[in-house]
């Protein structure tokens, strides 16, 4: 089973950035995702950076994909887009219909955001030229079991299992709105929050996070302790979502548990430490995403 790192979510510094690809390289992840895929006013970083990074992850060692935008709204969007997929050397993550057409055919990594949730899905993008498909952030075990039995042959499967879950898009930025400014003048203020802006409810119990026109999950997706479940489905590759913090360790945790040097209790119980929040499991389960699902022990971690 391969580790993947998702795109950054969050719009972070040039020097920032940079050196956490570093540091990135340095690890046992076998992806990269690279890219912006929230807004494209965010423009810290040009196609042209996110290239030489892609050729310093390659050199050492990783296989870098460039990912897409999952909202594209103007005919710049598309220009970069089409810079993307003509690029000549990287894999495309495809995260907007537009972006699949756009390919022509082209072999592409079918992106979280396609909404793929059944094997007639799953077939027709494949025969568009899906290499490798990522599910569905809200499907569980069950439907993802289902779909596995009858997915197109030589087709990659690949698992969000690590991070603050991408829920939703607007058109409208809700970091801007915060701070009361409209959206063509945001003075790209989430640059600010390298975490997102945590949302609480009513109760004063951590809700969502805002970042930018995106919606996410304040609870940590964590499914490091189904990684053998995973992988006895078929699941070929797993992705982590970087955050502000700590990613070192927490892709140091997962590869010992892929690799059998770490049990999935002992895990769960060290990534406790590093997580910007509390975990939740509940999708994969069948349950409300924002539950938290205890597994029965096996005899190994007792």
């Amino acid at each position: 089973m391969k580790l993947a790192l998702g795109p950054i979510q969050y719009y972070w510094p040039r020097e920032t950035t940079f050196k956490f690809y570093e540091a990135v390289a340095r690890t046992p992840v076998d992806i990269v995702y690279l890219g912006e895929t929230v807004c494209s006013r965010r423009h810290e970083l040009r196609l042209a950076d996110w290239l030489e990074i892609a050729d310093r992850l390659a050199a050492a060692g990783k296989q870098p994909v460039l990912s897409t935008l999952v909202l594209i709204e103007s005919g710049l969007d598309l220009t970069t887009l089409r810079r993307i997929i003509d690029n000549g050397r990287y894999a495309v993550e495809a995260n907007d219909i537009g972006a699949v057409h756009a390919l022509g055919g082209a072999p592409f990594i079918a992106g979280p955001h396609l909404n793929i949730y059944n094997t007639p899905t799953l077939e027709l993008f494949a025969g568009l030229g899906a290499t490798r498909w990522v599910m569905p952030l809200e499907m569980g075990r069950e439907g993802l079991a289902q779909i596995l039995q009858d997915k197109p042959a030589g087709l990659e499967t690949e698992v969000f299992a690590y991070g603050r879950m991408p829920l939703a898009f607007s058109a409208r930025c809700f970091t801007a709105r915060h701070h009361n400014l409209p959206k063509d003048n945001c003075q790209f203020s989430c640059i600010n929050d390298a975490d997102g802006l945590l949302l609480k409810t009513r109760e004063n119990s951590d809700f969502l996070v805002i970042n930018g026109i995106q919606t996410q999950s304040a609870k940590v997706c964590n499914l490091v302790d189904e990684l053998a479940a995973m992988q006895a489905m078929g699941v070929n590759v797993v992705r982590l979502s970087p955050q502000a913090q700590h990613n070192e360790r927490i892709i140091e945790i997962f590869d010992r548990v892929r690799h059998g040097q770490m049990g999935p209790a002992e895990a769960l119980a060290a990534l406790q430490e590093w997580m910007p929040d509390q975990p939740c499991n509940g999708y994969w389960n069948g349950k409300p995403g924002l539950d938290q699902i205890e597994q029965a022990l096996q005899f190994g971690d007792i």
